[in-house]
This record gives structure tokens, sequence and C-alpha cells, in this order.
């Protein structure tokens, strides 16, 4: 019903989507650009109308309250990021824990602008032997989904020219608050 549900919204909103996951039954999932909440809304229509059971990080203060049940219960996790933990090693164990297990992270780490993405993304599925399907949303073209798919590389630099060419023809909806790939090594 949820699914149904999800379809027929995303419909009504006049967006289009594509789906391209990897076969694999695991992977982490990048989405950007991230440059508004509704980013996140029009991602778990998305994940809910295709029947995809994943978790998500996100900040730890909207965990808070009724909605944390919630937020949980839709596949949240919180993190909190002004205490140093070591979020590559915990999620990588729970790669290897699961049979089936989809992580999905917004690289720019929040919706205003930023010089660097956060590489955990990365760290983790080249841990863990998984790949990186690249979630977008482009609110140019009304267009989201998961069109293409990767597994790191020995080559960071190959990798991030790869993730600057898929994403730097989508737009967000506040383009200028975008954030090209580029890592902090």
């Amino acid at each position: 019903m949820l699914s149904a549900f999800s379809k027929i919204l995303l419909k009504l909103l006049g967006w289009k989507y594509e789906l391209k996951f990897p076969k694999e039954k695991k992977f982490v999932i990048i989405a950007a650009p991230h440059t508004s909440n509704w980013d996140f809304l029009f991602f778990i229509l998305l994940l809910w109308a295709t029947k995809v059971k994943f978790v998500w990080p996100g900040k730890h203060t909207i965990f808070r309250g009724p909605t944390g049940f919630i937020l949980k219960k839709m596949g949240g996790i919180p993190i909190n990021r002004t205490i140093k933990n070591n979020l590559v090693n915990t999620i990588a164990e729970k790669f290897s824990n699961n049979e089936e297990y989809i992580f999905l992270v917004a690289p720019e780490g929040t919706r205003s602008k930023t010089v660097y993405w956060k590489a955990g993304f990365y760290y983790i599925a080249k841990k863990v032997n998984v790949p990186i399907a690249l979630g977008y949303i482009d609110y140019r073209t009304k267009t989201l989904g998961f069109n293409k798919s990767f597994y790191p590389s020995e080559k960071l630099e190959d990798d991030i020219q790869l993730l600057k060419a898929f994403y730097n023809s989508k737009k967000g909806l506040y383009p200028e608050k975008y954030g090209e790939p580029k890592f902090k090594v």
C-alpha cells in the first residue's frame, strides 16, 4: 500500500524516476545533490515506491520526541556529528553481519554549500567491497533515481572524476548550494 501511495504521489507531483540498482544485495547509495529538505522526502518516496529496505544516517537532533521513533522505523540511524565516532567501521560491520544491507547517505552532509563531500560512504564501500549506487535528484528535469553504480577503485582521483561527470549535470532545488564531489584527503 505504501509503495502504491508513493508511486501515485510522485506522479501527481510531476516526478519521473529511473531505477538501475546494482544486482548485489548489499550496496551503498549516495544521494545528491542535497540542497533542500525536499530532497529527503522525494528519496524516501522513491525508495518506498520500489519497496527497497534501507538505512540512512541523520543528525541526532531530528530523532528527538515522537518523530524519532517514526524516523528510526523508516531506517534512520541517529548520528551525533559533534562526537568523533567510528561510523565507517560501525557501518562496515553492519554490512558484514547482514545478508542484505543498503546504506543511503547524502555525501554533501548538509543542505548548505560545502567544499568537501563526506567520504565515509566511499571508505565503507571500499572496506566491505560493495558497489556505490549513484542516486540523484534533478529539479530541472523533475527526475530522480538510480542510474549507475561502480566499485571503488585503487585510484581515488579517478573515482572522484566519475562522480563529478555524473553529478555536475544534475540540478538541486537551490543549485547555488551544491558542492561538487571533492574529498578532504
